[in-house]
């Protein structure tokens, strides 16, 4: 198959830096877009990929999977894309398409496993694909997203992962207007979490360790935050939440949480904890609340959270960088220093 050479920014070895790549993309074919990437959000996933924590990283690896770009070629069989629109690409670029997942728009899940934009196998070139840390990508029609023109693109990147990570489940389990609902955690993750919840017409009460998150989490569009750390604070929420959207990716106490539900109260965890967290058997039996979990969204679910989001002005709060300060990036991840999502601006990839 053709192909062509571009400019990438990625690592060989867990130890070692991202640096400047070249890397091969194969020549559009009939149902392919070619998008230049303009813009591309840095997921926690992507600092795990690379620095191998989850295990099974391919090397050479390129991160990222927050993309949003312009159209630069398209098949001649593609009907929904034309030269010049912006465009998106989320976590997966293929599925087996043939499964009840998939047939179901639920291709996440896909039985085979779906085929991530970057570190899965490369059905078209062979070895493994490449993420969005790169001046541009050519995916299947089917997996890629209209990206309106109404809102701040360089925002709109992390909508890719972190909206529909918090999107997918909020609306799976019908949080809108009548509803308490808890966010627990304030990042990437939470944040969205926030904005949606609340763009749905929930009540939304966040909890923090941290009192100096108290002001930044109201203009998110919190209505109330909770020191989770102050027992008095958790009490006055006891049996009052419809829903807990748990976005936490370190160790915490989970049935302190689960406590707050109301009876058929669901706490759905999108936040990846590394060691496993323990939940006594009475803080579900006693008021027949569920622990669930939740993955991103198929594609038509993304196409609906991003709309959603362009009817409701919604982007992630975001600090703009440029490539050579991705390593940078990752550290200042590690410590929590950012408000709330690092975009590279790909322009800076020479």
């Amino acid at each position: 198959m053709e192909t062509k050479d571009i400019k990438a920014f990625g690592t060989e070895a867990a130890e070692a830096p991202l640096k400047t790549l070249d890397i091969k993309r194969r020549a559009v074919q009939a149902h392919d877009v070619e998008i230049e990437i303009l813009y591309c959000g840095i997921c926690h996933s992507d600092l795990h990929s690379a620095r191998n924590e989850w295990h099974g990283t391919m090397y050479p690896i390129v991160p990222g999977h927050e993309i949003v770009g312009r159209v630069t070629k398209v098949g001649d069989h593609v009907k929904n894309f034309k030269v010049g629109q912006l465009a998106g690409v989320g976590c997966m670029v293929d599925s087996c398409r043939e499964c009840d997942h998939c047939k179901n728009d639920l291709e996440q899940y896909c039985d085979e496993g779906s085929i991530l934009t970057f570190n899965s196998p490369d059905k078209h070139l062979g070895g493994h694909t490449f993420g969005g840390y790169s001046q541009s990508i050519v995916v299947d029609e089917n997996y890629v997203l209209h990206i309106s023109d109404k809102l701040d693109l360089a925002g709109v990147a992390p909508l890719l992962c972190a909206g529909i990570t918090t999107y997918s489940p909020l609306k799976h389990w019908k949080v809108g207007p009548g509803q308490k609902v808890g966010i627990v955690g304030i990042g990437g993750l939470g944040h969205m979490g926030i904005k949606l919840a609340k763009a749905m017409g929930a009540h939304v009460v966040v909890f923090t360790t941290s009192v100096s998150k108290f002001d930044a989490t109201k203009e998110l569009g919190a209505d109330e935050v909770v020191l989770s750390t102050d027992p008095k604070q958790m009490a006055k929420h006891a049996k009052s939440l419809n829903f807990i959207l748990d976005c936490v990716s370190a160790e915490h106490n989970i049935d302190s949480y689960l406590n707050l539900l109301k009876v058929d109260g669901t706490l759905t965890l999108v936040g990846a904890p590394m060691e496993p967290l323990p939940v006594t058997s009475f803080s579900l039996l006693l008021g027949r609340r569920s622990f669930a979990g939740s993955a991103i969204g198929g594609i038509a679910e993304t196409q609906e959270m991003l709309d959603f989001c362009a009817e409701h002005n919604i982007t992630a709060d975001i600090e703009i960088i440029g490539v050579n300060e991705v390593n940078d990036a990752y550290e200042r991840l590690l410590k929590g220093d950012i408000k709330y999502r690092f975009v590279i601006d790909m322009a800076s990839l020479k």
